[in-house]
């Protein structure tokens, strides 16, 4: 991918359709190549965990995919207003031991020099009934 590259939405329509593709190094194409973010919607921070770098991000996004085999985001809707836009999808996967799990989720970014600095994810917190 070419770092002049146009951020719109359908640049963040190619990181969706990346994701779905399961395709580590195309999802690393649309990141910055040194200083790239992840924070992901969970962890031991207050930002969830936070991944710094392409090599940590990468090691990031190949873990979900480990965690949910068949992960895959769907009704995505994009938009960019300037160095900044936001995704929302719902996540769809199932682990290992056969949990299922389908969720709303945004994630909002930070763009630099045609490609994502920073990918903030976000996602509802479902809840099972009593």
């Amino acid at each position: 991918m070419s770092t002049e590259s146009r951020i719109d939405a359908d640049f963040l329509q190619r990181f969706t359709d990346a994701w779905n593709a399961h395709d580590v190094p195309l999802l690393m194409s649309f990141m910055t190549p040194q200083d790239c973010v992840f924070e992901a919607s969970s962890g031991a921070e207050k930002t969830g965990a936070r991944f710094v770098g392409p090599e940590a991000v990468g090691k990031a996004y190949a873990s979900l995919f480990e965690t949910f085999p068949d992960a895959r985001w769907e009704d995505a809707s994009h938009f960019v207003l300037g160095d900044r836009g936001v995704s929302e999808w719902t996540f769809h996967g199932t682990t290992a031991d056969g949990r299922k799990t389908e969720v709303r989720g945004c994630d909002l970014f930070t763009f630099r020099d045609g490609r994502i600095l920073v990918k903030d994810s976000y996602r509802k917190n479902v809840t099972q009934p009593k």
